[in-house]
Formats: structure tokens, sequence, C-alpha cells
């Protein structure tokens, strides 16, 4: 079973669920921000983490976030796969030691993400090009933790994408749909010239999100039955 960590509602899993449920992948859905229970791991896979408004610091506002980091402590512990979006990623970073910058190397909008060495060489990034287009909506950024391998940059923000063992943070948003940055728009009363940048590069925005999920699923091995 995959398990989606949803850390706000206005960040859901876009693209990914549609795959998901698309590709018959077993899958369940984890709400902490809701105040449910984390779920036992034992028939856990991998696990998706993905974003929200909220920064890693912000547990006085939203405490949901300690347990979180617990969490994914333990996932660590047991090599589970994890595949930390956005806050995330910057969660990731930071339980393995890396500062999260507050409001530093921000990026909105569809971008093109280049690949280190490392990068091109990693299972998860594994079919993609270099560079690869994709789509951003941050204000904080992680630093890559100490003894992970540095696998993506941008001219803006250096750290795009980072693996320390079997658990990836990214920095950017490949499970986004056009509802989902039409609603992130409103939310910001911005116009909708991103909105009409998204839908001009969808297509190949949906393939790189795609490649990224499957080639996670790959590494999990619960990928056999994709078509």
């Amino acid at each position: 079973m995959i398990l989606v960590v949803e850390n706000a509602a206005e960040c859901p899993s876009g693209l990914y669920g549609e795959l998901l449920e698309t590709w018959g992948m077993p899958h369940a859905l984890w709400r902490p921000h809701a105040e449910e229970a984390a779920p036992p791991l034992e028939a856990v896979r991998g696990v998706l983490v993905l974003g929200g408004p909220m920064g890693v610091h912000d547990e006085g506002e939203h405490p949901f976030l300690r347990t979180e980091k617990d969490f994914l402590r333990d996932l660590l512990r047991r090599d589970i796969p994890c595949f930390g979006i956005c806050l995330g990623g910057q969660l990731l970073a930071e339980v393995l030691g890396a500062p999260v910058y507050s409001r530093r190397c921000g990026e909105q909008g569809c971008n093109l993400i280049q690949l280190t060495q490392a990068g091109r060489r990693d299972p998860l990034f594994s079919g993609l090009g270099d560079p690869f287009l994709t789509y951003h909506w941050h204000n904080d950024s992680f630093a890559i933790p100490a003894g992970a391998q540095h696998l993506a940059f941008t001219e803006v923000c250096a750290g795009q994408a980072f693996r320390w063992g079997r658990a990836w943070g990214v920095q950017f948003h490949p499970e986004v749909d056009a509802a989902i940055v039409a609603d992130w728009l409103r939310q910001a009363q911005a116009d909708d010239a991103p909105l009409l940048a998204f839908r001009r590069q969808e297509m190949q925005l949906r393939r790189v999100g795609t490649r990224l999920l499957r080639n996670f699923l790959q590494i999990t091995g619960s990928a056999p039955s994709i078509p």
C-alpha cells in the first residue's frame, strides 16, 4: 500500500491521486492536519508527503507537525521509501538535521530543473531528461542534509532535490494539476497569468509528474501492474 500524507486541504494529491486510482494502486490517505491518528506502517510500501502553506517551524500554530516529524523519523528508521514534496521535502530535510530557511529562494510558476551528476544517475529521475520542466510554489527552502546526495538545482534555489537512503525530498510540485493551481491563485488573489502558463505546458508537466511517480512506485516494488 502507498500512504499519501496530506498536510492541508488546499494541497491535495492532484495528479498523483488520479494516477494511483487509474493504476489500481492500493493507497490510503492520512490527514494529520485533521488530527487523524497515524496509520500502522506494517502494510505500507512507500509514503508520499505532500505540501502545505505552513512552514516546518510553525509547530505552535500547527502542532500536528510534531507528530508528522516523529512519523518521518520512524519511516527513516524502518527504511520505508519516502517521497517528500515541497513542505514534505522540507520536513524530511529538518528531521535529517538540515536547516530549512523561511522566505528564502522562493519560486512560483513553471521552471526548468537541472540535475547534478548524482541526479542523472538517481532512479527517481530516470527517463526525465536534463533539464526537465516542473512547477514551483514555495517561499521557504531547505539545505541538503549531511550524508545526503544533492540531486537537482535551479539558478534561484540550489536545494531542489536530495536523497538520503530511500528518502527523497524535492522542492517542486510534480503532483499539481490545473485545478490546484487555480485554487492557489484564487487564494492569493492573483491574476490568471500563471494558470494560463501552466495550461500551455500542462501535457509536459503531466508527463514529468507521471514519470516521477512511476519511478517512485518502482523503487517501492509496487509498480509491476502499471500499464
